[in-house]
Parts: structure tokens; C-alpha cells; sequence
């Protein structure tokens, strides 16, 4: 009863081939084949489906001499899969997805209706915005918007009471 190592390195040999070369075809580093041939570890199925087209071999020449070594790939995808599910798990804890989309959008909107607010706080929604919120880009552009219409509205306020004060005329009625 052969194992896949010895049968991996057979074909590899047998088809000229070097480790490096089949690594390349792969996409994966030397020493993974190495680890493959050698016993260390296993291919996962996806890889040894294109072994198996690499070295004009069948999976079932390949892996059928050995069911033990067919139980072992299985589990080794298993563990795959399981160890993708805790890598999100850990990605969605360290993002903490809370949409804070809506809320960023209002608060801008709402910040427009008093100019000098409409100044500083489009500023804040945009600090406090990730690429992970729901209206990502939206908000940066509304907050651009904002900001560029409060800026004439600040002026103009601005200009109204202190730079040029308007001459206020009252006339009598009769």
C-alpha cells in the first residue's frame, strides 16, 4: 500500500517536473509540495484535483490505494472550513459592523441647516466613517456639499453683521 507522498513525488518525477515548477502551476510555495511529498501535510481537494490534471494521473489513482489517506484529506478540509468560519467571526468582532450609515447621513443633513455647524461637523461625520458603513461614499459627499454651502452661508452671515452692517430705513406710515 503506497501513500500519496510517495505516489505525488512518482508522478512528479515521472512527468519531469520540479517542485518549484509545480508549486508555480499551483500558486503555492515550494515547500508545500515538499510538505506533500514528504508526509507532512496533505493537499486540499481543490489542489489535488489539479495535481491530478497536472500529472495526467486520476484522483482515484492517486488516493485509492489509500482510504486512510483519503479519511485525512477529508478531515484536513474539514478543518479548512472551520478555521475560515473563526477567521470571520473574528473579522466581523474586530469591525464591529454597527452601520452607523443613517446616522452619519442625518447628522450631516441636519448640521446644513445651521452654517457655521454645517462647517465642523461634516468633518467629524467623515473621521468617524468607515468603508464599512452602508452609504460609505455617500456621506463623503454629502458632508463635501454641506460643508461648501454652510462656508457661503457663514459668510453671508458674516458679511451681513460685521463686514458691511445693512442700513436699516424706517419710514412712517400715514
Amino acid at each position: 500500500m503506497t501513500e500519496l507522498c510517495t505516489q505525488l513525488k512518482g508522478a512528479r518525477i515521472n512527468q519531469g517536473l520540479s517542485q518549484n515548477e509545480v508549486a508555480t502551476i499551483l500558486h503555492v510555495t515550494r515547500q508545500s509540495i515538499s510538505k506533500w511529498e514528504n508526509g507532512r501535510g496533505y493537499p486540499d481537494l481543490d489542489n489535488l484535483v489539479r495535481l491530478s490534471d497536472i500529472y495526467q494521473l486520476s484522483i482515484d489513482e492517486l488516493i485509492r490505494e489509500n482510504s486512510e489517506l483519503a479519511s485525512k484529506i477529508h478531515a484536513n478540509n474539514a478543518e479548512i472550513k472551520e478555521k475560515q468560519v473563526q477567521l470571520k467571526k473574528v473579522n466581523t468582532e474586530i469591525h464591529q459592523n454597527t452601520d452607523e450609515g443613517l446616522i452619519l447621513t442625518l447628522l450631516v443633513l441636519a448640521s446644513a441647516l445651521i452654517p457655521p455647524i454645517g462647517m465642523v461637523l461634516p468633518l467629524y461625520a467623515i473621521w468617524r466613517n468607515t468603508k464599512y458603513n452602508s452609504l460609505h461614499k455617500t456621506i463623503i459627499v454629502i458632508s463635501i456639499v454641506v460643508m461648501i454651502v454652510s462656508l457661503m452661508g457663514t459668510y453671508v452671515i458674516i458679511d451681513d453683521n460685521w463686514i458691511t452692517p445693512s442700513k436699516t430705513v424706517v419710514y412712517q406710515v400715514k
